[in-house]
């Protein structure tokens, strides 16, 4: 497996797939053509069915329009074989005579792909960092040696990834805090006012019970609003789930008075979580549904609150598992494109589930019949077989007869 640092990345939302990997690929091919006359890209699949409401045509004109005219074609019903959110770009010279054309795949998390390998900056390098790849051998490992997830990732990555997860709290913190303090109303035609602030001011005029998951529900809405509105956020594993894992972290680090390297701990446990689903399944909600994003970030957050909680390696597993068990089959199907409905929401219900999931958990000695590992295949497996107008495609479920054309609904 590669980096965490490859699953945790800081940048703007509203899309880690849809916004900040098309970003990426733009940039990439202006870098090869910055003397052109024009460009086309060609949007296919998810991409072009969700693409007006994930911002995917103002994230690569940005890019491609200071350099040259840039026109945008768009073929939602047309599925390249790799993965479904796929986009060619084509330079053509003063003679209108073709220069490139390259097709690349946004396939989750801010990663792109040429359909062979991984392609981008210098952290793509297609490096294996973790010998281990499936969470039933680490959990394992854990036992010979006595030492927790979070040291297997210092083992693996070196003692600077600490630094860099310090960045990655600082950012989820931050995302917090904005969001909380941020009033108003959402971009797009759905007019969606923030709640974020509401249930803060709610959640504390409650008792003990009713405020603690009052604030866990704010924290996940107010990271999930910030990336609606296309603010700095992490991705948890991706833009569309970031609210899940900041909202229990915070919470914790709130309530309980951890210590920052405790919290910094629980975030690497977190990330070896993520990562076991994006190398063995997907977390893709194009690719496998919204089980690959709020499933997997669900699991990630139960992992990190087990952990802080002093839940043994068995534990953990168990609870990450129970985190993505029950969000098997969940679809993914934004109303308009947007990532909003349902979207912000399941991060604040996911956040609650994660707690749940780690108070389980801490019930048991760990030992369970269906393992994680287990899970993430059947997850894959119940993504292949989705339709594709529950994947990400803003045709069927909560986004059937929701239409998002240029900017209206």
């Amino acid at each position: 497996m590669k980096s965490i640092k490859k699953l945790y990345r800081i940048g703007n939302g509203p899309s880690s797939s849809h916004t900040m990997g098309p970003e990426k690929a733009a940039t990439l091919f202006a870098g090869k053509h910055p003397n052109v006359k024009r460009y086309v890209v060609t949007l296919y699949g998810s991409l072009a069915a969700t693409g007006k409401g994930h911002l995917t045509d103002q994230a690569i004109l940005n890019v491609l329009e200071p350099i040259a005219p840039t026109t945008i074609e768009w073929l939602p019903s047309t599925f390249l074989p790799f993965h479904p959110n796929a986009m060619k770009f084509e330079a053509y010279d003063a003679n209108d005579t073709l220069l490139e054309s390259q097709t690349v795949y946004s396939v989750g998390g801010g990663s792109l792909s040429d359909g062979e390998k991984t392609i981008g900056s210098s952290d793509d390098d297609g490096q294996t960092v973790y010998p281990m790849s499936t969470m039933t051998e680490v959990m394992r490992w854990c036992e010979r040696t006595g030492k927790s997830y979070w040291e297997y990732v210092e083992e693996c990555e070196g003692k600077d990834i600490w630094d860099y997860l310090d960045r990655v709290w600082e950012a989820m913190r931050n995302a917090v805090e904005r969001g909380l303090d941020n009033e108003g109303v959402l971009p797009g035609p759905l007019s969606l006012h923030r709640k974020a602030y509401s249930y803060h001011i709610k959640a504390k005029g409650h008792n003990a019970s009713l405020k603690s998951r009052g604030l866990v529900f704010a924290y996940a809405l107010a990271v999930a609003e910030e990336n609606a509105a296309g603010g700095v956020i992490v991705t948890a594993p991706t833009c569309g789930s970031c609210g899940v894992v900041p909202a229990v972290l915070y919470h914790l680090e709130k309530t309980r008075e951890f210590s920052k390297n405790r919290v910094l701990r629980a975030l690497a446990t977190a990330g070896l979580v993520g990562n076991f689903v994006k190398k063995n399944a997907s977390i893709s909600g194009a690719e496998v549904g919204c089980q690959g994003e709020i499933g997997t970030a669900c699991a990630m957050a139960a992992a990190a609150a087990s952990q802080l909680f002093g839940g043994s390696p068995a534990q953990i597993e168990y609870a990450a598992e129970m985190g993505l068990e029950h969000h098997l089959g969940m679809t993914c199907d934004p109303v308009c494109g947007l990532v909003q409905i349902p979207c912000i929401e399941r991060n604040a219900y996911a956040a609650a589930r994660a707690l749940d999931a780690n108070i389980y958990s801490s019930f048991t000695d760990g030992i369970h019949r269906v393992s994680f590992d287990r899970v993430v295949q059947v997850m894959k497996e119940t993504g292949h077989d989705l339709p594709s107008l529950y994947k990400e495609t803003g045709e069927g479920g909560l986004a059937k007869g929701h239409v998002f054309t240029s900017g209206k609904q």
